[in-house]
């Protein structure tokens, strides 16, 4: 691969920008978009240069500055490791948010699933990457028709059986280009992939004899194996990204690569992509390190801000993150309990309950919300438990019904899927933040 194809330096993408589309028509299926924009131009809304104030709640709001800077980041990072970047489309199922991406260098982009990748080859992504077994006939004959009908379109998904190999050959029968694919390499309690190497070499040379695939290289997640930064955990992680590195030396040892093609080794996910960054480049020189990070483009206050490396391992500065969802205080039934606006429908959760920064629009800081903990959501309401301390004191009585506050959340992969259209702002730690953009999610 030659430095055109490499992720981009950091100076050309230190600020990415997201461009609205302003030629949509705003309609009721558009949760938490102001009624009296119904029917209108969602340019036409964005001209009259809205404030947050404007929008109904519950309403999850994207920051444009913290995404520029975290894709900036990002890029920067992987420049200096030497590896190439594959983000997990998944995250935000939002083509606006890909082509931010793409334009900051990303080598590929990632999906899960045939549909999601549908929905990319649909807005022109020129390289898919299906971290996932595709075995569905339909699917891979959907990606075939795809492959034939444009030359430079480049599609690789995963294996890690010999009977998916033997599934994949039969639907898809003599294609006009075949369809290039890795070794998963799993692990003891992970989730797919061939559980030793040994399993993984006999998928290799399956995907090699097959007259309709290509074997690609390796690939798997990490991820799956630890979830905190211990030093154990740590050292599960690198036990098995030697272990992917080695059986990558296998296969180009046997000869099994396609002649004159360079391999793709693949991991890393949001939590351990500085292990992957430390580890395969220098024990896969021969090959294309790809690591396939999706959350931090939005990150999170909540388990990514925790586990990332960014700003820890890596450097000082670390990302930010760039969603926030706000509620209206409905009901305040005891001294410390308040009900707001938002609930399981409106909110990840799946990862950690959100949390309470402040009350919008209050310049000074009164502490009503030092020490309150988000207890439980139900579908569409929200508990919020104040501190004894604030009950005692009084402080407490400062969050009034009718008041909005600035929630934090966990798991971006989990929040961004409940919200259709969403307002991007200016800055989030305005009293009352500008809503500059809007961002079209396809799930």
């Amino acid at each position: 691969m030659d430095d055109s194809d490499r992720t981009a330096s950091p100076s050309s993408v230190s600020a990415p920008t997201v461009s609205a589309a302003a030629g949509r028509r705003v309609s009721a299926q558009d949760k938490s978009f102001p009624p009296s924009a119904q029917g209108h131009l969602l340019g036409e809304l964005l001209a009259g240069a809205p404030r947050l104030s404007d929008f109904p709640t519950p309403l999850l709001t994207l920051d444009r500055v913290a995404l520029a800077h975290n894709v900036g980041l990002m890029a920067g990072w992987a420049d200096e490791a030497g590896v190439l970047l594959a983000p997990h489309g998944k995250t935000t199922m939002a083509p606006v948010l890909w082509r931010q991406l793409l334009d900051a260098g990303a080598w590929a982009l990632t999906f899960a699933t045939a549909w999601q990748a549908q929905v990319a080859l649909a807005n022109g992504v020129p390289r898919i990457l299906v971290a996932n077994e595709v075995v569905d006939p339909v699917a891979l004959r959907g990606l075939a028709d795809a492959l034939a009908a444009d030359p430079g379109l480049e599609v690789l998904c995963w294996a890690d059986g010999v009977a998916a190999v033997e599934v994949m050959t039969a639907a898809l029968g003599a294609p006009a280009r075949p369809l290039r694919v890795l070794v998963e390499l799993g692990g003891a309690g992970g989730r797919t992939g061939a559980r030793d190497r040994a399993t993984a070499r006999a998928v290799a040379a399956a995907i090699a004899a097959s007259p309709a695939l290509e074997l690609a290289g390796v690939g798997g997640y990490e991820g799956a194996l630890a979830h905190d930064r211990t030093a154990a955990s740590l050292a599960a992680v690198d036990a098995y990204l030697h272990d992917l590195a080695g059986l990558h030396r296998e296969l180009a040892e046997a000869g099994l690569y396609p002649e004159g093609t360079r391999p793709v080794v693949t991991a890393g996910g949001s939590a351990y992509f500085d292990r992957v960054g430390a580890v395969l480049p220098v024990l896969c020189p021969d090959a294309d390190v790809v690591v396939r990070s999706g959350a931090f483009q939005v990150h999170d206050d909540g388990f990514y801000a925790g586990i990332t490396p960014m700003g820890r391992e890596i450097g000082t500065t670390p990302f930010r993150s760039a969603m926030h969802l706000w509620a209206r205080v409905l009901s305040r039934p005891e001294p410390g309990l308040a009900l707001l606006d938002a609930g399981r429908r409106d909110a990840s959760f799946d990862e950690g309950l959100p949390v309470a920064q402040h009350v919008s629009g209050r310049p000074e800081d009164d502490g009503v919300l030092d020490g309150s903990q988000v207890t439980a959501l139900n579908d569409q309401h929200l508990f919020l438990r104040l501190a004894e301390a604030a009950v005692s004191d009084g402080r407490a009585d400062q969050l009034r019904v009718g008041d909005v506050v600035r929630l934090g959340l966990s798991h971006p992969c989990t929040a961004l899927d409940k919200w259709r259209l969403i307002p991007v702002v200016a800055d989030a730690d305005a009293a009352d933040p500008l809503v500059v953009d809007a961002v079209e999610t396809w799930f």
